[in-house]
């Protein structure tokens, strides 16, 4: 079950932040994805290869990887829209790192928020260049209020109005990555 947050929690980070979700959230919440990803991929045959889009779901990912009772296997890509702002650019920047071969495989897409779909949508096109047996979404963060492009997303950890949020390995030009929880920075 998809949690939707409405209104953050008045706690101030650093001064210009406020507490949206906190880490012990977070990490209930992840553990819940692991166990219905491992219930939904129980009977297959080879290990489940969870694609993680770095930096910023290198967080979520790692957590989400000790939450499952099932073999996985872990690729990267790295793909960025922001640059140094709180607004997505529009242009993707895409670097194709997977090296393991995925053609017949179970695939995970993991990534820390789906926002524009602009980025999700890039990755997605190439990864069903390799054919894998399934291709799913996995997002620690949904803000569909800055949805440009149609996504479907399998697992969700937490819905989020659309402010720019930080923490958890989500950053703002670089920092904050390594706040526990999830902040708001508007």
């Amino acid at each position: 079950m998809t949690e939707v947050l409405a209104h953050p929690i008045a706690a101030p980070v650093r001064g210009s932040g406020k507490a949206m979700i906190s880490p012990a959230r977070i990490a209930k919440r992840v553990h819940q994805l692991g166990h219905e990803i491992s219930e939904l991929y129980a009977d297959i045959d080879t290990p489940l290869v969870m694609v993680v889009i770095l930096k910023g779901a290198a967080v979520f990912a790692a957590d989400l990887l000790r939450s499952l009772s099932i073999p996985a296997e872990l690729e990267f890509v790295r793909a960025a829209s922001y640059g140094g702002g709180t607004s997505s650019s529009g242009r993707v920047k895409f670097s194709h790192l997977v090296e393991g071969p995925l053609t017949g495989r179970h695939v995970l897409l993991i990534e820390d928020i789906v926002d524009s779909g602009r980025t999700i949508d890039v990755i997605e096109k190439q990864l069903r260049k390799h054919r894998p047996a399934s291709l799913r979404l996995a997002t620690l963060l949904d803000r569909p209020a800055r949805r440009e492009l149609p996504v479907q997303i399998h697992f969700t950890g937490f819905v989020i109005p659309g402010r720019f949020v930080i923490g958890y390995g989500l950053d703002y030009a670089g920092l904050y990555r390594e706040l526990p929880g999830i902040y708001s920075l508007g």
